[in-house]
């Protein structure tokens, strides 16, 4: 486990969701939710390159929530191949937007590999209120059917990903024309490329709130 504050409980769609919340030192520009890879493959929200996004988000002056998806650690139910995933994400999301100092603030969504797809699907899902900014890692395009995602989400994909290649993740781009930035020699879990990775998301997420001031 990734150093991180002590876990808090709140209901969901399937039993209680464990979530982990970590905000910066100043006020917080929105709220940001992280979804964790596949939980029958270990995915778990204290996930190096979950860690990864959610402290870039927090650097970048979001307050970042991650969350373990039911049956995973102390969430309950069990798993339901992104459909009941999805309910999940969306049941932590509208958890704090519904709390008075969320509520009209801008909001954003992450998620690596599994949590990829449930990110995308959550943001189909919220079209009527969409996410500010969508940031995607390896979204897992060749083992589920990822919608169509909004046009400014940040897609990044290590070169040499042997989970999800990048012919896959290119593919799936190609008809949204849809940018990927393309980290040259990365695989999946972008070992030894994770401050890159950060460096990449934060960029991006100040690029979209020209107001944060934040280090990367």
């Amino acid at each position: 486990m990734i150093g991180r504050p002590a876990s808090t409980l709140i209901d969901g769609p399937a039993g209680p969701i464990e979530i982990v919340v970590e905000s910066p030192d100043a006020a917080p520009l929105g709220l940001a939710v992280v979804a964790h890879p596949h939980p029958l493959m270990g995915g778990t929200m204290d996930n190096k390159v979950v860690h990864t996004l959610s402290r870039a988000h927090v650097a970048a002056g979001w307050t970042a929530v991650r969350f373990n998806f039911r049956g995973v650690g102390h969430s309950g139910g069990a798993h339901d191949d992104g459909v009941g995933e999805t309910d999940d994400l969306l049941a932590v999301l509208q958890h704090h937007l519904s709390q008075s100092p969320w509520q009209g603030r801008p909001w954003a969504l992450a998620g690596f590999s599994f949590g990829g797809f449930v990110a995308a699907r959550a943001a189909e899902a919220m079209a009527h209120h969409a996410p500010a900014v969508v940031s995607l890692v390896s979204p897992a395009t060749s083992r589920f059917n990822v919608p169509v995602v909004p046009a400014a989400t940040l897609v990044v994909q290590g070169e040499a990903d042997d989970v999800v290649p990048l012919a896959s993740v290119l593919d799936w781009a190609r008809p949204q024309a849809l940018p990927v930035t393309v980290v040259p020699g990365a695989g999946h879990f972008f070992h030894g490329q994770l401050p890159l990775l950060r460096q990449i998301v934060g960029h991006h997420l100040r690029a979209q709130a020209p107001g944060v001031v934040a280090a990367a």
